[in-house]
């Protein structure tokens, strides 16, 4: 995955300081999914007590070592607040957008980075403390709108997607973690650095650093007397009630979301205890099985367990065709 880079404890800090607003996290996986090809995150926990694992230090030098690959959550339940706005674009033209909304931003004196990513790029902003995920939402809407910018789920295909993507989360929810920068991508095998800034990771952080930070008057200022648009289609909230069998109306035949419970959302997926791994008393995290929101058809366990295994476990084996 291309030369090797050290992290030193301060870089981690620092890091940590423009990044982290709260200590749980996700891991991307290392083998990407049979079926999909899709390399997936999950949350991780301690194999001993099955309680997650918080993001320290050393897991932020390994993944700027590119050694795992991390995932961050943006607002943190405890104050409905987040340190940063990720604007993510992948469509034809993605980029041309994002410099749009760069320079935009520089028109209110906010200073932003943009990186680099497998299908188009990310632009970062940062607050200087904490802000209200709502303001910052509302703040990237309006620019996306003065600019005619298409937004992703606003009756648009494609379009893009502002992290966080909640105005707020209730506490024990986590919303959608977007892939930590300066981290290897596991499926594109390589890593996506931000424009403006030499090629290492002391360069980069530093360029981070510099950025001056949006304070909280400012975007106070910026989102006086406005709202959300009314044609964006709100996310819902992790934690509404579910109709299973709505959810598995549209595929026919077997349906995992018919048969197992305590479903919640993570990233594009939906997770839940393994069934698999229950018949053994493993997965108290409930989080082994990561089901694909777009296609529940694809499913997987983490610690191993076989979709033979899973089926077994749920009283529906797999059919085996007799051949004549």
């Amino acid at each position: 995955m291309g030369r090797r880079f050290n992290a030193t404890p301060a870089l981690a800090k620092t890091y940590i300081d423009l990044f982290v607003n709260r200590r749980a996290y996700t891991l991307q996986s290392f083998r990407p999914n049979p079926e999909s090809g899709r390399h997936y995150y999950y949350r991780p926990k301690d194999k001993a007590s099955g309680a997650p694992v918080l993001l320290d230090e050393k897991t932020v030098c390994a993944h700027l070592e590119g050694t795992v690959t991390v995932g961050l959550y943006a607002i943190n339940p405890m104050n409905q607040r987040c340190k940063w706005v990720a604007i993510d674009a992948d469509y034809a033209k993605a980029m041309d957008d994002l410099i749009k909304l760069q320079y935009q931003l520089t028109q209110d004196h906010v200073e932003s980075a943009l990186e680099m990513s497998k299908r188009g790029g990310h632009l970062w902003i940062f607050m200087a403390v904490p802000v209200l995920a709502r303001q910052c939402r509302i703040y990237i809407y309006e620019l996306a709108r003065k600019l005619g910018v298409p937004v992703k789920g606003s009756a648009l295909a494609e379009g893009i997607e502002v992290f966080p993507k909640h105005d707020q989360i209730q506490e024990g929810a986590f919303g959608n973690a977007l892939r930590g920068p300066l981290g290897i991508h596991r499926g594109a095998k390589r890593r996506y650095w931000f424009y403006g800034a030499d090629y290492t990771l002391e360069a980069q952080i530093g360029f981070l650093a510099r950025l001056r930070k949006v304070t909280e008057e400012e975007l106070g200022h910026f989102t006086a007397g406005k709202e959300l648009p009314p044609n964006i289609a709100k996310v819902r909230s992790e934690t509404e009630s579910r109709d299973r069998s709505q959810l598995g109306a549209k595929w026919r035949g077997f349906c995992i979301l018919d048969y197992v419970k305590e479903v919640r959302v993570v990233g594009r997926n939906y997770v839940a205890r393994c069934p698999s791994c229950a018949t053994v008393g493993r997965d108290r995290g409930r989080d082994n099985l990561a089901i694909l929101i777009s296609n529940p058809r694809f499913y997987q366990c983490w610690a191993g367990c076989t979709r033979e295994m899973i089926r077994i476990a749920l009283g529906c084996p797999i059919a085996v065709r007799q051949s004549i």
